[in-house]
């Protein structure tokens, strides 16, 4: 059985509404979304070929990537806990100075900064052979 209200067919029943997002005033143009900063491929390569070698080893157990407006996370686990083991970070307001890469350990201690995400993870993995 179908519903009308005053005549109208049921496809026309909300004809006359428009949505408005909560905080938008109407008639204004919508905002543009805040750009991100994120790892590209090539460097999601290079981290998770590390990381990848460490939990085969049995050192290392989960990741978390963030992806903030400022800075790139990539955070390493040795276990469930709520801090992590290491953070490589991707910051590229820092790039014509120390470097856009670098690796933090839990204390919050710099422990390589650099232009270079290849040498940069070398503090995590010695053996680790850089490729150009």
């Amino acid at each position: 059985m179908e519903k009308r209200v005053q005549g109208r067919p049921p496809n026309q029943l909300n004809a006359g509404l428009s949505l408005v997002h909560v905080g938008e005033a109407p008639g204004q143009p919508p905002r543009q979304p805040q750009p991100i900063i994120a790892f590209d491929r090539r460097e999601l390569m290079q981290i998770l070929s590390v990381y990848g070698r460490k939990v085969s080893q049995g050192e290392w157990r989960d990741y978390a990537m963030d992806f903030l407006k400022d800075r790139a996370l990539f955070s390493i686990y040795a276990r469930v806990s709520e801090r992590p083991l290491y953070v490589v970070e991707k910051n590229p307001k820092l790039r014509n100075r120390q470097g856009q890469y670098m690796v933090v350990n839990q204390e919050g201690r710099v422990l390589k900064r650099g232009h270079d995400l290849g040498q940069v993870l070398r503090v995590l993995d010695p053996d680790l052979v850089v490729v150009g």
